[in-house]
């Protein structure tokens, strides 16, 4: 099977739980650590999947390798390699089939409840998750939904939070989590935590319970990677 290439743009921003997935069904994969400097293929060539991570930096920021990973994702839509995006993933994965990044009302930070939007396309991806859920959130930023590409996730505060185009999934929302990912983001990005409102949690309740909200949120990511998983197959 070709390799998974996962594509990390902050050291402390890595793959998750999407790891232990890959590992438990002997997927292979490789990081692309954007953070130490590795280069961004030319091409998706002998690459069975594109998967990007999230990040404190812009999708409209002037780095070299946004440009690099844009054409990249429009390559593998070209050639139908699945592609896989978490918050700035799901931006980058919009921005490189046309649609567009910008500040979205509110910051969304914690444990906050997003809805499936009912369509075939959500009922293929979502299988049986319930019509609300929890999902956590840290982001400023928001992309607009592609042309031909289907929403399947809303939020009260952000009013995309996730879109299929074929095999392609972008999320806005974060899926990927660990318990310790929780907390090193928590202490990472504190100063965004001062001043909590209704769309920004403060840090004692973003890790209260926090094994079983991490739990649940890994059986809702237990869908999603298993449709996108399964999208290799035709590579």
């Amino acid at each position: 099977m070709k390799p998974i290439y996962i594509f990390r743009h902050i050291s402390y921003e890595g793959p998750g739980y999407l790891m232990e997935v890959l590992d438990k069904n002997s997927i292979p994969h490789r990081t692309v650590a954007i953070d130490q400097g590795d280069r961004v293929p030319d091409s998706p060539e002998d690459v069975g999947g594109l998967v990007f991570m999230g990040g404190s930096m812009s999708v409209n920021d002037s780095l070299p390798w946004i440009e690099k990973e844009l054409r990249l994702i429009r390559l593998a839509a070209e050639r139908r390699i699945p592609v896989l995006g978490h918050c700035l993933g799901g931006q980058l994965i919009s921005k490189a089939l046309g649609g567009s990044i910008r500040r979205n009302p509110v910051k969304e930070i914690g444990w906050l409840p997003v809805e499936r939007i009912e369509n075939e396309t959500a009922r293929r991806w979502l299988g049986n998750l319930p019509q609300r859920f929890e999902a956590f959130h840290w982001h400023g930023e928001t992309f607009t939904i592609p042309e031909g590409a289907t929403p399947v996730l809303q939020s009260p505060y952000c009013h995309n939070q996730a879109f299929v185009l074929d095999n392609i999934l972008a999320l806005q929302c974060h899926v990927e989590m660990t318990p310790d990912m929780v907390i090193e983001w928590v202490q990472k990005y504190a100063h965004e935590l001062r001043h909590p409102t209704p769309s920004i949690q403060s840090a004692e309740e973003m890790t209260t319970n926090l094994n079983a909200r991490v739990d649940k949120l890994q059986s809702v990511a237990d869908v999603l990677y298993g449709v996108w998983l399964n999208s290799l197959a035709i590579v």
